[in-house]
């Protein structure tokens, strides 16, 4: 065989392959905890800034993470969406910021004067050129956070360019490289609307990335994990209940002298009441019965909700 042949007999080298050597593809379960991160950042910091620049009170929440080729996970956000093409020196010149439209259209209601709480949740749509500026400022807060969470050196800006509606989104030209992505996708909130902004960057930019998060914040994080780790330990632990049974009641003299084998009636002459507690916290109110070979007691109440009891056997 020639050279020529075998070289065109050659199989073609497994691109997926081929992006893990070279760093541009990673394993879900590091690119999630980076994303997780970024996720405690916005959550701690872009509400505070959107506040300052607004006055108005968003909730912002972590909302998990997606893998992909860039040009899928942005077909994936759907219509109704605005996005903008940002840059971060020293950390990535090729990402994107993209965010539903009815949290926008909201802001900008609040803005007129609406109260929040009184504007029922828009439909998804076209952001108008008024509203698109709103979108533009809550892009460079979530650029901001960006900024000052990424391990990029020199401290420079964000750069984010306008955002546009995503309808109007040019297709990727011929020989330009679509990298394997995440998107990192968060709640925002204000009212009875909740939309998701995300954030969309190469991996190759993520596995290089260390988030920076304050100690403070490190530590709040580092106690909430330990709370979680304990309540789990403890909703799975055994707890000791007692049934207490009220009797007739009886003269002194009388119970004196009782001997083996008279019987106590019960003080309920119907359904006998049965109360259970742990800890010395009575938990349910029950009936005493059978079943089988068994002596049993059937819950009837509980002595608060389910989050007060458990609340009680913790303590």
């Amino acid at each position: 065989m020639s050279k020529q042949s075998a070289a065109q007999s050659a199989l073609p080298f497994d691109q997926t392959l081929l992006a893990r050597m070279i760093g541009a593809l990673g394993d879900d379960e590091v690119i999630e905890k980076i994303a997780a991160d970024f996720g405690v950042a916005f959550s701690e910091f872009l509400p505070d800034l959107l506040q300052s620049e607004t006055g108005l009170e968003l909730k912002i929440g972590y909302a998990g993470c997606a893998t992909g080729l860039r040009d899928t996970l942005i077909a994936d956000l759907g219509g109704g969406v605005a996005i903008s093409d940002a840059s971060l020196r020293n950390w990535s010149s090729d990402f994107q910021i993209a965010c539903e439209s009815p949290i926008i259209i909201t802001m900008m209601e609040a803005l007129l004067g609406a109260d929040p709480k009184r504007i029922p949740e828009p439909r998804a749509r076209r952001l108008s050129a008024i509203e698109l500026d709103i979108a533009t400022m809550v892009f460079d807060k979530i650029g901001e956070v960006l900024r000052t969470s990424a391990n990029a050196t020199g401290g420079f800006e964000t750069f984010v360019g306008r955002p546009y509606n995503i309808e109007e989104r040019r297709p990727t030209e011929e020989g330009v490289i679509n990298p394997h992505a995440a998107v990192i996708r968060m709640t925002i909130g204000i009212g009875a609307t909740l939309s998701v902004f995300s954030v969309i960057v190469p991996q190759q930019t993520l596995l290089k990335t260390e988030v920076v998060v304050p100690k403070s914040v490190q530590a709040r994080k580092g106690r909430n994990a330990w709370s979680e780790k304990l309540e789990e330990q403890v909703r799975r632990s055994s707890v000791t209940l007692e049934a207490r049974i009220s009797l007739e009641s009886l003269s002194l003299d009388t119970i004196s002298r009782l001997q083996p084998g008279d019987i106590i009636p019960f003080r309920d002459a119907q359904d006998v009441r049965v109360d259970v507690n742990a800890n010395g916290r009575d938990l349910y109110v029950c009936e005493f019965g059978r079943a089988g070979v068994r002596y049993t007691v059937r819950v009837k109440d509980t002595h608060g909700s389910d989050e007060d009891i458990f609340n009680h056997i913790m303590s």
